[in-house]
């Protein structure tokens, strides 16, 4: 188990440098749904940024409550 939760902490942490290497976290305090879709899916995708993945979230709408 031990095992298993070092290479998850790993990966997500190669997906943490990837966002901070295209300057995800700079620019303002307030994050909109696009911009903290973005990071959260680069921090997902770990290694894959590294062999040519580059997830971004165009456009993130969140759902309406029912009437």
């Amino acid at each position: 188990m031990r095992i298993g939760s070092a290479i998850v902490a790993i990966w997500l942490l190669i997906g943490v440098l990837a966002a901070w290497q295209r300057d995800y976290f700079e620019g303002g305090d307030d994050p909109d749904c696009e911009r903290a879709s973005t990071i959260a899916v680069t921090i997902l995708a770990g290694p894959l940024n590294y062999v040519g993945l580059n997830p971004k979230i165009e456009e993130c709408g969140l759902p309406e409550p029912s009437e």
